[in-house]
């Protein structure tokens, strides 16, 4: 099942990088040639920035909601409202969803024309969101992609499969884990992981004591 609003034709769906990412990867490709710049330092600030700073937004976000039942309706409501509660806003995540996973019910995020995506909440999108087989097959067989992120889901778990735009981004708000009812929100904001807000995973289980 997709979600599909109508997407906005003027936002460049373009094989090419903007042209800032031109600029930064002119200056990053001078900088190393130098060897002023070690492409390895180059990489691990841009991991930490997909997978650590950024997603450590959007897992607030959920912690918060699994926490707080006012504060999950009014992320399910109005997510760009509830998200700014929290200090998370700007460019790419002006107009937001949250989509609630269940027993019954699994989110999965894409954006089948280029690569909207939510950086308030998630930072830089990873490699494979923006790949064409990704954006192509999740809407095809999501079952069988989802499966090749390591996560099995049973048949009788529908699968919803929300395409993101340039109007509409979506945050999956994952199940919060069993086990969790003594965490704060510090150490649930510790078990989401960026997959789980995009629906290519779940959030971590906890420790055992």
């Amino acid at each position: 099942m997709t979600k599909k609003p109508p997407h906005d034709h003027s936002h460049p769906h373009t094989l090419l990088p903007s042209d800032p990412a031109l600029r930064a990867k002119a200056i990053e490709t001078l900088l190393v040639g130098k060897g002023l710049v070690d492409p390895a330092a180059v990489d691990a600030l841009v991991d930490t920035f997909s997978n650590d700073i950024g997603p450590r937004n959007g897992a607030q976000v959920v912690a918060r909601s699994w926490s707080d039942p006012d504060y999950r309706a009014r992320l399910l409501g109005d997510a760009t409202a509830a998200i700014a509660e929290l200090g998370f806003s700007g460019m790419q995540g002006e107009h937001m969803v949250a989509v609630e996973n269940s027993e019954r019910v699994h989110n999965v995020v894409v954006c089948t024309l280029c690569s909207c995506y939510p950086w308030p909440v998630l930072g830089l999108p990873p490699v494979w969101f923006k790949s064409p087989e990704y954006r192509a097959r999740v809407v095809r067989e999501p079952r069988a992609v989802i499966a090749e992120f390591g996560l099995e889901l049973s048949d009788d778990i529908e699968i919803r499969v929300w395409d993101s735009t340039a109007e509409i981004r979506y945050l999956v708000v994952p199940q919060r884990p069993a086990g969790t009812e003594a965490l704060d929100e510090v150490g649930l904001a510790d078990l989401v992981t960026r997959d789980s807000m995009i629906g290519t995973g779940l959030a971590m289980q906890p420790e055992a004591s």
